[in-house]
């Protein structure tokens, strides 16, 4: 009996051990694994919001590459945005005048599309009501180490709407989730229409800008050869699936809507491109799909591959789909290799020119989130 006992005891005691050491190599993991940024846009769509939108459309792929720069224990984060737009009379007033476009998500060429559609139109601006939606509609991240914020742009009061702008607030900080304000117009202006005490409730910061400044471009002799090579890879990409064209097409658009901004916004697009952990579209290209799933050559409905694929036995399309993947991999480290060239032609030229000041969105919002993302321990590439 005294031998069971003992038999027993040394059982319990090994499980105990193994379930110890199970637990730490999951918390190892879980300390090691991706961070995310993820970004709520909520923009102003009222009549008097064109410039807005403009810096909006502008800049967004600036705005995308910044956030890429970052890293958290070693590793690039996963990068999630979502759209709203609110204040427009188009939109059912019973729904706040709020309309969620795009939520949190990867998928950067969406946002765009959506970010590129929008119009303005007279209307009433439900601040406080926009932010309740964004706090409870999306799907935020459990973690505390990971960033998450809600960026509101406007320039009415911020009481207007039966929701009280405080409680929206107090409720989206409760969750770990920040409320940046941009007041669209005077400073001071802005504090007196509540604007700064709607970011002190929620841990966030006050910004004001003028949304009818122009953007300031800053043209590079390395802009043609991005866009050239970025056309280059696009030809890597393999559709898949009942949307794979559509959304091959929808790349494409985005490269055209990127481009009616100047070459200095096709570069910074590209530049995005170029990054796996930024622009994965797993969903319909083929290339992304196989590294995400190393099984999906042998999953997949032959009537799921595009018409070059269809005729090939297993083996052929892992070495079809690999050279194109090889292809993407050459051009992307080209594209970087070019783009640092880039970078640092344009942080010469702000020096020279003393232009690294500007009271635009992407200006005050990306200080505003890399100083917050800095808190949460992301670190940056030096600029």
């Amino acid at each position: 009996m005294t031998k069971f006992v003992a038999l027993i005891g040394l059982w319990i005691t090994t499980l105990c051990a193994a379930d110890t050491s199970a637990s730490s190599i999951q918390a190892q993991h879980t300390t090691h694994q991706k961070a995310k940024i993820q970004v709520a846009l909520i923009l102003d769509t009222s009549g008097s919001m064109d410039g807005l939108l403009e810096q909006a459309k502008s800049q967004l792929w600036k705005m995308v590459n910044e956030l890429a720069t970052s890293k958290k224990n070693g590793l690039t984060p996963s990068i999630e945005l979502a759209l709203y737009e609110y204040g427009k009379s188009t939109i059912v007033a019973t729904e706040g005048y709020i309309k969620q476009l795009v939520p949190l998500s990867s998928d950067l060429d969406l946002v765009s599309e959506q970010l590129f559609a929008l119009k303005t139109n007279g209307g009433d601006e439900y601040c406080g009501w926009a932010i309740k939606d964004a706090t409870k509609e999306l799907k935020w991240s459990d973690s505390n180490d990971d960033l998450k914020i809600i960026i509101i742009a406007g320039n009415e009061i911020f009481t207007q709407g039966s929701v009280d702008y405080r409680k929206a607030c107090q409720s989206a900080i409760s969750q770990g989730i920040v409320v940046n304000t941009i007041y669209c117009g005077d400073c001071t202006e802005g504090i007196r229409y509540l604007w700064k005490d709607a970011a002190d409730l929620a841990d966030g910061q006050y910004m004001c800008i003028n949304q009818n400044d122009q953007v300031a471009h800053i043209e590079t002799p390395f802009d043609a050869e991005i866009g050239q090579l970025n056309k280059v890879l696009n030809e890597t990409y393999i559709a898949y699936g009942e949307v794979g064209e559509s959304r091959k097409q929808r790349q494409q658009s985005q490269d055209t809507n990127a481009g009616n901004y100047g070459a200095s916004n096709v570069a910074e697009r590209a530049v995005s491109k170029s990054k796996k952990s930024t622009y994965n579209n797993a969903s319909w290209d083929m290339v992304d799909a196989l590294e995400d799933n190393e099984n999906v050559l042998e999953e997949i409905e032959r009537s799921d591959l595009p018409e070059v694929m269809q005729a090939m036995d297993v083996q052929e399309r892992k070495k079809f789909v690999s050279k194109k993947a090889k292809e993407r991999a050459d051009i992307q480290q080209k594209i970087q290799k070019v783009a640092e060239k880039r970078k640092a032609f344009i942080s010469k030229k702000r020096k020279e020119t003393n232009s690294n000041k500007s009271n635009t969105l992407d200006e005050v919002m990306l200080k505003t989130v890399r100083e917050q993302a800095l808190s949460k321990s992301f670190k940056f590439e030096v600029q």
